[in-house]
């Protein structure tokens, strides 16, 4: 699979994400088949935002929790700010209750692609 079918891959995952959940870049990589491949999920995550792509970029965080990719975002504070408009609470870059928030792609849809 080459970079560009790939990106567009992580993409239609990443819009699928409700409002008021988030993912992990592992979890899209192991929905994609590419279990090894989040760090290509966060390069896919970076390229939608410098394009501007209309995707909910933000709720894709860490494994953690952490909101790793907020320096990509036009401020520093559009991360946060997206994702507490939704109605989640982050404290010190971390979602609070991360699991009860945490949306699994290998749980949620349906696994043909």
């Amino acid at each position: 699979m080459d970079k560009a079918s790939f990106y567009e891959q992580v993409y239609q995952v990443v819009a699928l994400i409700p409002k008021g959940r988030v993912t992990s870049y592992g979890a899209i990589a192991a929905y994609l088949g590419a279990k090894s491949s989040s760090r290509m999920v966060g390069y896919a995550m970076n390229d939608s935002n410098k394009n501007k792509l209309d995707i909910p970029a933000h709720r894709v965080v860490n494994r953690n929790g952490l909101l790793t990719g907020k320096f990509h975002f036009p401020t520093p504070n559009a991360m946060q700010n997206a994702l507490e408009n939704e109605g989640l609470k982050i404290m010190e870059n971390q979602i609070i209750n991360f699991k009860q928030h945490y949306w699994d792609p290998n749980n949620e849809l349906d696994l043909e692609k």
